[in-house]
């Protein structure tokens, strides 16, 4: 889980969770795969037809501004993104995405264009563009964070540790 290999889907700034599903789906279904169909539909329509199981969102700054809805980063994974990328995040977003189990990257995204091939190292915090040779420096997650998210988020960190475990051997 720590290193992943995958596309890069780009968008810019302040891609708001409205813009990853819209509202309008909001209450029509809690089926994830279902509404991952709907993924970035209002600003790239057939996204969800793009993406290959592990390829990466990638965008400016604050990614996930907007309502605090968990739905935005649950289809994101349903839809089979292996990680979300952003010079900058909201932090409900940022939050979300550990929480259900989608690892966040934060680390300057300039240099990534769509469709580059990248390999990232989340325990390290290395975005490594394949592409153009390029390594970039992100911040590490802390160890607890790296917990949650290999255990599939807290639900399951806490379900599997019958409560919160702040310790690696827990």
């Amino acid at each position: 889980m720590s290193i992943m290999n995958g596309k890069a889907h780009t968008f810019g700034d302040n891609l708001n969770t409205d813009y990853v599903i819209s509202g309008k789906y909001k209450f029509k279904t809690l089926d994830m795969k279902e509404l991952s169909k709907h993924v970035m539909e209002d600003i790239r329509p057939g996204f969800y037809d793009e993406i290959e199981e592990g390829d990466f969102v990638v965008a400016g700054e604050n990614l996930g501004a907007g309502s605090s809805r968990e739905q935005a980063p649950l289809v994101l994974k349903a839809a089979g993104i292996g990680a979300v990328v952003a010079k900058s995040f909201a932090r409900i977003f940022y939050r979300n995405c550990i929480n259900v189990g989608l690892p966040v990257v934060e680390v300057d995204t300039s240099q990534i264009e769509e469709g580059d091939v990248l390999e990232i190292d989340i325990a390290q915090g290395v975005v490594v563009n394949v592409t153009k040779n390029v390594t970039l420096q992100a911040s590490p997650l802390p160890p607890v964070m790296m917990k949650i998210l290999s255990d599939g988020g807290l639900a399951e960190h806490l379900k599997k540790h019958n409560g919160f475990a702040l310790d690696e051997g827990d």
